[in-house]
């Protein structure tokens, strides 16, 4: 392997896939268009997003984490259960609880089994707040409302989990159906930050089936804050329990709603390859 190479991992969270760039081991500027052919299956390696860490700087393990478009996002659930495997595979972290710094702020992690392949995530509240998620129009909770998407009216729910998404509840869930509105709803006038959206079926009060079409990604086989954002509009809407399995094609994460609207995400991450990347490609 070339000195000159940059070094990188891909992991995958139920079939979400992420390259890992980290500062530590390699010296590079990542920009928007260089993480969009690294992202491009066919022309780069392929991926999801990237995680660009950890950042080491006082006393905290920070992450920044990139779309497939070259854009930053807050937070992201996979994203983040994927950089705590890298981080336990890396040996920065020995403890089976540590804290990630990421744009929203600070996470708290749990490894659930020795092999590192099963994490806990706490991952705050969710707000419904028109303000928070960012929603225009009046101050207002965005529960249950009109939207007109391509032409459709839909009734769909709106909050922020650390980043903003729409909840449209439906009989049956499919990919086809989430790609056609997915485009309208993510470039909507009414969502500034743009949107995630998550079409969802109520399959019983313990489980949930949905489908994703993530901002600046387009269609997902999973997604970590999708998934408890699907959890906690359902909950709030009387349609499921505070723990529920969110089915999605990539596999099954579980949500955990504590009396006071804290949310724990459970889910599993693999390791899939380490990759030497040859320089020419970020010069």
């Amino acid at each position: 392997m070339s000195n000159n190479n940059i070094v990188m991992s891909k992991y995958q969270g139920l079939g979400n896939d992420y390259l890992v760039l980290d500062p530590n081991k390699n010296k590079v500027q990542l920009v928007g268009k260089k993480i969009e052919l690294l992202c491009k299956r066919g022309f780069g390696i392929g991926a999801d997003g990237i995680l660009f860490g950890p950042i080491l700087k006082e006393g905290k393990i920070e992450v920044r984490i990139f779309n497939p478009d070259g854009g930053e996002v807050e937070i992201s659930g996979n994203g983040v259960r994927i950089f705590a495997k890298y981080l336990i595979d890396q040996q920065y972290v020995t403890k089976r609880n540590f804290t990630i710094t990421t744009q929203h702020g600070d996470v708290e992690v749990e490894c659930l089994n020795k092999r590192g392949t099963e994490f806990k995530i706490n991952m705050g509240k969710a707000s419904f707040q028109s303000d928070e998620i960012p929603v225009t129009g009046s101050k207002r909770e965005v529960i249950g409302e009109l939207f007109h998407f391509n032409g459709e009216t839909y009734k769909a729910t709106c909050l922020t989990v650390g980043n903003p998404h729409c909840i449209i509840m439906m009989d049956q869930v499919s990919k086809d159906s989430v790609k056609k509105i997915g485009p309208y709803v993510e470039n909507d006038e009414h969502f500034p930050h743009r949107m995630n959206l998550q079409i969802c079926k109520v399959i019983d009060p313990a489980n949930l089936q949905i489908e994703i079409y993530e901002r600046g990604a387009g269609y997902t086989q999973a997604s970590g804050t999708g998934s408890i954002a699907a959890a906690a509009a359902a909950y709030r809407m009387g349609l499921t329990g505070p723990s529920v399995n969110v089915n999605q094609p990539g596999g099954v994460i579980e949500v955990e709603i504590q009396e006071d609207g804290t949310i724990y995400m459970i889910g599993s991450v693999g390791f899939i390859a380490d990759l030497s990347i040859a320089e020419s490609f970020f010069s």
